[in-house]
């Protein structure tokens, strides 16, 4: 009787395995001749080489199946098991809708997509061009979107890193009263960003990206001087960058690398007598091949109905 040890280091074991087992029960009914064990982060499997094989490649669907979808359900594990074992060579029905729209499948199997046509130009803009600028008011979903994005790009191998930024520039109130070092003034700052990536990767595994730097998220700042290759970068809150700020960042991107710049022209806490970045970009950078603007508005708000609202009518005062 042969052994093989198959790696599950990639996915959470206990997602795997199914609530009570019943994923791995299913496995292990569907090879009755063979002797599946799962333990730590390691699926081991004896019986016949052919065998072997056939329990490999299910594995191997399902261990896909959850990076994409972070959720494997009775079903799935059923439906790999049928595609494999079934003698017709037929694919079985697969118990999972494709949808264009969905970016990428969060924790605990939530959809993450482009809900607006607005989110659907700035995911398509992002497909066809290197630098995006995603310009709206709060609650479009600008950050959300570029986040996914992102994401789904570190998912796919497209990129090796995720580098996220923002300007640290008081809204009103003072860094400096904010008890700590730097980095702790600067988190509340970036909260935004950490609760976009704690809908989409595990809690595990987003600790462990950001401990070997695969994500990165630090003030503007500490772009200067650097290169960025093969990264998805994103620049957030652009419009309280200053002109030589927007200027550093947009030269710091490198080969095989995409940027999406977001922010909010009507929400400049910059003083009075410094021009906002996000302006300046976009007025200069216009009609450039490879960069791309979209401007998201009102309608694009997926908050709370409210606060579409409150947009709308801060716009009619502001006119």
């Amino acid at each position: 009787m042969l052994e093989k040890i198959i790696s599950l280091s990639e996915v959470s074991l206990i997602d795997f395995l199914g609530v009570a087992n019943a994923n791995i029960n299913l496995l292990t009914n569907a090879f009755p001749q063979s002797k599946i064990i799962a333990r730590g982060e390691q699926l081991t499997v004896r019986g016949s080489n052919d065998q072997i094989a056939l329990v490999e490649a299910i594995v191997n669907s399902c261990v896909a199946h959850l990076d994409k979808h972070a959720t494997l359900t009775e079903k799935h594990m059923q439906a790999y098991i049928d595609s494999v074992l079934n003698p017709t060579g037929e694919e079985s029905e697969q118990p999972w809708v494709e949808d264009k729209d969905v970016l990428l499948f969060g924790n605990k199997g939530i959809v993450i997509k482009a809900k607006t046509p607005n989110q659907r130009k700035l995911v398509d803009a992002a497909t066809t061009n290197d630098i995006v600028f995603a310009i709206g008011p709060a609650g479009t979903g600008k950050t959300y979107t570029a986040v996914a994005l992102a994401v789904k790009a570190l998912k796919n191998k497209e990129v090796k890193k995720i580098i996220i930024t923002r300007p640290a520039v008081e809204a009103g109130e003072n860094l400096g009263f904010l008890p700590g070092d730097l980095k702790e003034k600067i988190d509340p700052y970036l909260r935004p960003i950490y609760d976009a990536l704690d809908d989409m990767i595990p809690a595990e595994k987003l600790k462990f990206y950001l401990e070997n730097r695969t994500i990165e998220i630090a003030p503007l700042a500490y772009m200067r001087g650097r290169t960025l290759n093969k990264a998805f970068i994103l620049l957030d809150e652009a419009q309280n960058t200053t002109s030589m700020q927007m200027k550093m960042f947009l030269t710091r991107m490198g080969i095989q690398s995409k940027t999406i710049i977001t922010g909010d022209k009507s929400q400049v806490d910059l003083p009075k007598n410094q021009t906002s970045g996000l302006g300046e970009a976009e007025r200069i950078l216009s009609g450039i091949n490879g960069i791309a603007f979209v401007e998201l508005d009102g309608s694009d708000v997926v908050r709370h109905r409210l606060v579409r609202k409150i947009i709308e009518a801060y716009g009619k005062q502001e006119k």
